[in-house]
Parts: C-alpha cells; sequence; structure tokens
C-alpha cells in the first residue's frame, strides 16, 4: 500500500477505465486514507472513519468497473449489492447484512487460497508419497515381506526408480486405485439444498454442522496418476491448512479492507406512500444507515465490524436525486462524483486503448480459429458513431452499446470462422455500414436489436 500512491492508482485504472478522471482520483483518495489510517496512532485510529462515496452518473459509464478494478488493485474483499433488491426488516426478500455476510465468504476465500498457495510444496510431497505407496509399498510394510537386507535394499532403489519417474510424469498416464475421504452427508442433501436460503439468512450453518457430526468415509477412484496428483495434492493442501487461523484473518481483512459496491441506491430513495412493494423504500435506507454507520454483523465465520468497511454507493439519479436520500444516509458519502456520459471519442478510446478492450477480445477469441481478425480506423470510428446515435435514439446504456453493435457486427464471422479459407480479416468503415446501417437508420430494429 505505501507505493498505491493516488496518482499511481489513478494510473492503474487508466489501463481499464476511459475517462471519468474525477470519480478515479475521488476512489485513489479514499484508498489512499485506508494507508494513512493505519500509519497513525491507536488513540486516533479508531476516530477516522472510511471516506465513503456516492457516484452519480448513467448505466454503463464505468461506475461498477472502478470499484471493481480498486479492489484488485487493494486486493481486498469485494461484494457488489443492488439496493432494490434489498427489503426493510419485516419483508419478504434480503436483508441488508447479508451484503456483510457475502464480504466474509469472499474475505474468507481470499484467504484461504492464500494459505492453500503456501502449502503447495508440501502437499505436492504428501501427495506423491501417496502414490507411491501405491505403486511401491515402503520398506516399513515391507519388511513384513522381505527379510534379507538385499531385498530391502532393492526395493529401496525401486522405489527412488519410480519417484523419479512420477516426478518426470513418465507415468501420468497409468491408472491406479486411490483412496479419498468423503463426508457422509449424501442422505441430508435434499434437505440442505431447500433449507440452505433460510439458514444462511438466521447465519446457521447447518451443513457444516452436519458436515464435522458425520464421520468421514473413504471413496476408492480409479483414475490417472496426473489425475491422482491433482486430488491427492488438493486433499493434502487441505489437511495442512489452519481454518481457525483463516477464520480470524478473514475477519479481520473484511474490517479494514472490505470493500462493498451499492449499486442502484436512487431506487431507494424518495419517501413513499400507500402500499406495496415499494412501501420499504424509506425503509431499506434506514436498515443501511447501521450498517453503513459502524456496527457488528454475526457471520458463520465471526463478527464483523463495519465501522472501517468503504462503501462506494453508486445509481443514475434519473428520477430522484441524492438530496432525496434520508439525510442521515447522505451524511455517511461525504464524497460525490458525477460520471458523464460516454461520448464517441470516448467509444473509440474504449475500443482501442485498454488491456481488456473488446476489440482485443473478439481478436483472442477468433484467433482460436486461427482467425487474424483487424480493424481499420474508420471502422473503429464509424462503430463508436453509431454506438453514440443508438444511446442517443434508444435508451443509454454507456459502453455496454459496443458489446451488442460487436455481436451483431461480427455474428457470421463468428457463425463461420471454423470453415473460412481466407483466415485473414480485415474490418473496414464499408464492412460496417453494411452490416449496421440499416438496423442503425430503423429505430424500431434499433431497440430490439442493438
Amino acid at each position: 500500500m505505501k507505493d498505491l500512491t493516488p496518482k499511481k492508482i489513478v494510473q492503474l485504472l487508466d489501463k481499464y477505465i476511459i475517462g471519468q478522471s474525477e470519480a478515479k482520483k475521488a476512489i485513489a483518495i479514499a484508498l489512499r486514507m485506508r494507508y494513512r489510517r493505519n500509519m497513525v496512532t491507536d488513540e486516533i485510529k479508531e476516530e477516522i472513519t472510511p471516506k465513503n462515496i456516492l457516484m452519480i452518473g448513467p448505466t454503463g459509464v464505468g461506475k461498477t468497473e472502478l470499484a471493481r478494478r480498486i479492489s484488485k488493485i487493494a486486493k481486498a474483499p469485494f461484494v457488489k449489492v443492488e439496493a432494490s433488491k434489498f427489503t426493510e426488516v419485516g419483508y419478504v426478500g434480503r436483508d441488508v447484512e447479508s451484503m456483510i455476510r457475502d464480504l466474509a465468504r469472499v474475505s474468507y476465500n481470499m484467504v484461504k487460497e492464500e494459505e492453500l498457495e503456501k502449502v503447495q510444496d508440501k502437499a505436492k510431497k504428501a501427495a506423491e508419497e501417496r502414490i507411491l505407496e501405491i505403486l511401491v509399498p515402503s520398506l516399513k510394510k515391507a519388511k513384513t515381506i522381505y527379510d534379507t537386507p538385499e531385498e530391502n535394499d532393492n526395493l529401496a532403489k525401486t522405489r527412488n526408480k519410480f519417484r523419479l519417474k512420477l516426478q518426470n510424469g513418465e507415468l501420468d498416464d497409468k491408472t491406479i486405485d486411490i483412496t479419498i475421504s468423503e463426508k457422509r452427508n449424501g442422505q441430508f442433501m435434499p434437505f440442505m439444498e431447500v433449507a440452505a436460503a433460510p439458514i444462511d439468512e438466521l447465519d446457521f450453518n447447518l451443513k457444516d454442522m452436519l458436515n464435522n457430526i458425520m464421520p468421514s468415509k473413504k471413496k476408492t477412484r480409479k483414475v490417472s496418476i496426473k489425475e491422482a496428483k491433482r486430488i491427492l495434492q488438493d486433499e493434502e493442501a487441505q489437511k495442512l491448512i489452519d481454518k481457525n487461523k483463516i477464520n480470524e484473518q478473514a475477519i479481520e481483512r473484511a474490517e479494514k479492507n472490505g470493500i462493498i459496491f451499492i449499486d442502484e441506491i436512487d431506487k431507494v430513495a424518495g419517501k413513499t406512500y400507500g402500499s406495496g412493494a415499494d412501501i420499504s423504500r424509506e425503509g431499506v435506507q434506514r436498515d443501511l444507515l447501521p450498517i453503513v454507520e459502524g456496527s457488528s454483523v454475526n457471520t458463520r465465520y465471526g463478527t464483523i465490524k463495519t465501522d472501517h468497511i468503504l462503501f462506494i454507493a453508486a445509481g443514475a439519479f434519473h428520477e430522484s436525486k441524492p438530496s432525496d436520500l434520508i439525510p442521515e444516509l447522505q451524511g455517511r458519502f461525504p464524497i460525490r462524483v458525477e460520471l458523464s456520459a460516454l461520448l464517441k471519442e470516448d467509444f473509440i478510446k474504449i475500443l482501442k486503448e485498454p488491456k481488456n478492450a473488446l476489440i482485443k477480445q473478439y481478436q483472442a477469441l477468433l484467433g482460436t480459429e486461427e482467425i487474424s481478425l483487424k480493424f481499420s480506423d474508420d471502422a473503429i470510428e464509424k462503430i463508436a458513431e453509431f454506438a453514440e446515435k443508438v444511446n442517443e435514439k434508444t435508451e443509454n446504456i454507456g459502453a455496454r452499446r459496443l458489446h451488442t453493435i460487436l455481436e451483431k457486427l461480427l455474428e457470421d464471422i463468428s457463425f463461420e470462422a471454423p470453415d473460412i479459407e481466407n483466415k485473414k480479416i480485415l474490418i473496414d468503415s464499408k464492412y460496417v455500414e453494411n452490416k449496421l446501417s440499416d438496423i442503425i437508420e430503423d429505430r424500431d430494429l434499433s431497440k430490439y436489436i442493438l
């Protein structure tokens, strides 16, 4: 984190997201504030609250991608939720605390993957020993069979030869029988599948309880040695990690580094009157408030304090405005940034510049069919022009419009790809116009196709 200065963070975001410099700057500052908070004295550390962000802008301009990328840069647990999917306590639906439980699960999986990675070398050796035990019995077991030192010595040499062959992959195609542990929970599966959702909401992990209570059984499988290496290495790695330690680290990481992106916050803004599903919108805001302010939530991994989780809320605010949120919730999002709608120039950059640019993705996909796909500059300009025009004429869905246009543009090539003889294909402006101009000009067709 020390090397992740705000300028560096913005530079990293620029590799994937075009424009929106104000939003990038705000997020970079919020992330850097976390580092600064960890560097101050304990006396004041607990008093410093996260600089939560409210992003305002139309769909498809990069709000979600900004939050997701910042979590990857910081290697932080990240959860995206939609405020419109929550309901006030007392109504049927998801309660707001479920986002914290989701964050705990993501954090646990992150820490677990890291711990598993650390023990792979030991797990690999343990797996090799188990396979060797199947191929050539160990000296300890062999003593009951071979009495003379010469016989034992020969067995040791044979075992070493097999070990080298095993490590070099010479035995990968050979089939062997391996014995692995399996939890005795099959008979409970139908019940647990049905009960999983409400039980998770109540924060009881019945499935884990049953798995721990019921003894594991041994199961024999006939697999290739190559597959056996993978299966046994995974099993040995699971034995080597400390689940309690992972739980503790997961809770700490979620509390200190967790990021929760609350999309569609505008859908629960404003007061509602009468009855129906929308009656709970203000109630959802009031339920969100203690989570964002700081409270304790019980999860299957332990209790998580939400005081220092970074919350990033976002919404288009077409039919409402940020001031329609309840005052207390507004105050918990001190940083406000407005993201601008995308124009033709932005679409051109989106198609060409990011590391994960759409054109690069299609080139890679069709490259698997040995097709060399190229786009001329005038073709890219024409695609951007069409994207801007369709967004103006129909619903503005931002950069997502490029996905629908490129899918339609490359539909025939994608279909014919395996059978095309000329593997070098150039997409120029003429090709783009021939494929799309009729659809673009027809407003009704644009609505349904693009």
